[in-house]
Formats: C-alpha cells, structure tokens, sequence
C-alpha cells in the first residue's frame, strides 16, 4: 500500500499530536506538587467528561423510532412472552396428564408426600 506524500504528511502531524498530548499528560500526572494547586491528584479529561456527560444524558437524548421499537421488541418482550408461553403449554400438558390419570401420583415429579 502506497501512500501519497499529503497523507504521509497528515500521519507524521497526527503522531507528533499525540506524542504532545501524552507529554503533556504524563507531566501532569507525575506532578507531585499538583494537590498544592487545588486540583486535586488526577487529571481533567474533556474527553472522558463528554463521554461520561454523554452516558448519563443518553435518555433525555433518545428518540424513538422504528428500528429502536424492533430492538426492543426482539430483544426483551419477544423472548419473555415466547419462555412465558412455553412454559405454559408445558404446565397445561403435564396437568392434563394428571387430571386424566396418565400419571400415577408415585410418579409426579412434585407430590406433598
């Protein structure tokens, strides 16, 4: 793969950024006066302030439209009402058998005795 000498120039400004940034952050970080400044002993990340302010405003932010209802549906009320009615039918049929005599009562899988 060739690169063209504008993204190899894009690529060289972008490495010597983050080398700058984690510079600048491990000079923060290893302040050891740092609590003397009131900031207390970790460094502010804009970055991960947006993306924790992000998660907690995710609801107030939500729309809904078709493909989220079809997540919904398919992923939590699908399933549950497709165990519920399972369960069901298999509790129906094994009282059917009961109350017709199928199975003796020595053999019920739950008995009072």
């Amino acid at each position: 793969m060739v690169l063209s000498s504008e993204e190899q120039e894009f690529i060289k400004r972008k490495h010597e950024a983050t080398l700058k940034l984690r510079q600048e952050f491990l000079k923060q970080s290893s302040n050891p006066y740092r609590h003397a400044t009131g900031e207390g002993g970790t460094v502010f990340d804009a970055g991960l302030a947006r993306f924790q302010a992000m998660r907690v405003s995710n609801y107030e932010h939500f729309k809904p439209t078709g493909k989220s209802f079809r997540t919904g549906l398919f992923a939590v009320v699908l399933p549950i009402a497709l165990y519920a009615w399972a369960l069901k039918a298999e509790r129906d049929g094994r009282e059917e058998k009961y109350r017709t005599g199928q199975v003796a009562y020595k053999d019920r899988q739950f008995k009072f005795i």
